[in-house]
């Protein structure tokens, strides 16, 4: 059992990094969408595991069997039963409690699915982290690093969901989303370092200090840029509630000053890259995944581009997230490989 463990571990940690991943694309359709509230309690959504389909579930009925926890939407707020009962021919406060997390008691239907969707998405991936750490008792004795990393991604992922929780009761509180953002990056960094020390594969990559610190200095920049603009989109979000969709032309017109902080980072961003893409090809240093961050980040720029002076075409702003958080995984494995070349002198 054991060998085959540990003969499937990397194949079982890259389908969690894959998992993950689909979390964080996942989270970006529902921020593109203003799903986040879609499910005003954590874990269950409206007090259901299956989230209703229309608002008729949603409001209190005479004659029906409530169980504890369920939620209705009475009077523009929402109730939790007290416990399981059935009701009356007349609604009576006796078995309800107001729901006291927060005051959002809006139902779409839409909303409700795409959050939940986010939810079985991100219970699917922490199974996938919980089988990944058990697979990796097969090197509890050669490699006890792998099997402590493991287990810390799995209460990285609990720690996550936590974080999700407070997202919803704070209804969207932008630091909060931010600081999920970047737990979601520092999960990433984790398996894909795990997936790193488990590798046999023997590399050619030659050492230079210089590139190592700029490879560092890249990844800094990335982790900043994705914290502005996490920013950048709640000031969208906020301009989008108060002009509406329809006036995604003047969504821009006055951005604050975080707006011009993240466009000028872009900036700096690529010119590191470009000058880290020279140094690799003029001391052939051979890391060849700086062509996949040259694509990336030209990605970046013209769906950032694309918000910006078009208007917020649809499905560009999950793009431009998806795409930092993919530059992020790729710029953290370059910097694991450099790390490497230089232990192997």
């Amino acid at each position: 059992m054991f060998k085959w463990l540990k003969n499937n571990f990397r194949p079982i940690t890259r389908t969690t990094l894959v998992l993950i991943y689909m979390v964080i694309i996942a989270g970006a359709l529902v921020r593109m969408t203003g799903s986040g509230m879609g499910c005003p309690d954590w874990p269950k959504c409206f007090g259901y595991y299956i989230p209703p389909t229309e608002e008729a579930q949603l409001l209190w009925h005479p004659d029906k069997a409530y169980e504890k926890g369920q939620i209705v939407i009475r009077e523009e707020a929402l109730l939790v039963a007290k416990a399981d009962f059935t009701t009356s021919d007349q609604f009576s406060t006796d078995n309800w409690a107001p729901y006291t997390k927060h005051d959002y008691a809006v139902f779409n239907p839409s909303h409700t699915w795409t959050e939940y969707i986010n939810r079985l998405f991100g219970a699917l991936a922490g199974l996938a982290t919980l089988f990944m750490a058990v697979a990796s008792f097969a090197f509890r004795k050669k490699n006890k690093t792998v099997t402590l990393l493991s287990w810390l991604a799995v209460f990285g992922m609990g720690f996550q969901a936590w974080l999700g929780a407070t997202v919803v009761y704070s209804v969207l509180a932008p630091v909060k989303i931010t600081i999920h953002m970047v737990m979601a990056l520092a999960i990433v960094a984790l398996v894909l370092y795990i997936l790193h020390i488990t590798r046999n594969k023997k590399t050619a990559y030659k050492v230079s200090t210089l590139f190592t610190n700029l490879v560092w200095l890249a990844l800094i920049l990335t982790v900043i840029q994705v914290v502005l603009g996490t920013q950048v989109r709640q000031f969208v979000d906020d301009q989008a509630k108060l002009l509406g969709d329809t006036a995604r032309a003047v969504w821009l017109n006055n951005p604050d000053l975080t707006f011009y902080i993240h466009r000028s980072f872009s900036i700096l961003v690529l010119v590191v890259n470009i000058f880290l893409l020279i140094l690799n090809r003029k001391r052939q240093l051979h890391y060849s995944r700086l062509n996949w961050i040259m694509i990336l980040i030209g990605i970046e720029i013209l769906s950032g581009i694309a918000m910006a002076y078009f208007d917020f075409p649809f499905a560009s702003q999950p793009i431009h997230l998806v795409i930092a958080s993919v530059l992020f995984g790729v710029q953290f494995y370059l910097l694991l490989d450099t790390r490497h070349a230089a232990k192997s002198l």
